[in-house]
């Protein structure tokens, strides 16, 4: 019989009056078993990919270190801007998309970078989307892209950023089968998140709103 590890209970707990998926949240809405919910949700941004993802990035300044699958990739683009503000948000950010693919790949077992990097309404909406993988029963598989990242800094600490995913390579994976569930790439590949920052007292910019729009106009090739 499957658990739900124990941090992870106990964030879904906290959050448990709002975990109904709706389209906020930067997971996407809708069901894991939907046809629309086989394209995965997480990828960063910066002109070149991360590292290689069997290779885990190694926890600095107390921040827990985030392990990704070997058939997950994630690619971000325009990771500097030359502006150091701009340049953590858009690091942390990157950062919480990881978490959340690790959280839902297995890898982050404890759900220890998932709630490091978010909180309020995007832990929560992260959280329910986590859940429905578990409920379904899959995982991951592929590569997402993150692009046309524009962040503004709204205060000392306060940022919003909007950027595109690109979700046409990225599908869900049969954890008992390892089947991967392949679909069609049409404009609902694309999703455009707008995402509110807050930097907490320990320096880190945490997620604590997302709002998402699969097939939004500006984000289409």
């Amino acid at each position: 019989m499957n658990r739900r590890p124990t941090l992870l209970a106990a964030l879904a707990l906290t959050a448990a009056t709002a975990l109904t998926l709706t389209a906020c949240g930067g997971d996407d809405e809708g069901s894991a078993k939907d046809k629309d919910s086989d394209k995965i949700a997480g990828a960063d941004t910066g002109g070149e990919k991360s590292a290689p993802p069997s290779e885990s990035a190694p926890a600095t300044e107390g921040r827990p270190k985030i392990e990704l699958p070997s058939d997950v990739t994630l690619v971000f683009e325009g990771e500097k801007t030359g502006d150091q503000v701009k340049d953590a948000v858009l690091a942390d950010n990157a950062e919480r998309m990881r978490a959340v693919d690790a959280a839902i790949a297995g890898t982050d077992t404890n759900g220890e970078a998932l709630a490091f990097y978010n909180t309020g309404k995007a832990l929560e909406a992260a959280l329910s989307w986590v859940n429905q993988f578990e409920e379904a029963g899959a995982t991951m598989t592929g590569e997402v892209r993150y692009y046309d990242r524009k962040v503004t800094i709204e205060g000392e600490k306060s940022a919003v950023l909007i950027f595109c995913a690109d979700e046409s390579k990225g599908f869900s994976k049969d954890k008992k089968t390892n089947k991967v569930h392949k679909t069609p790439v049409t404009k609902n590949s694309y999703v455009l998140y707008n995402t509110k920052l807050d930097k907490s007292a320990e320096g880190v910019w945490q997620t604590s709103q997302v709002v998402s729009s699969r097939g939004a106009a500006q984000c289409q090739p």
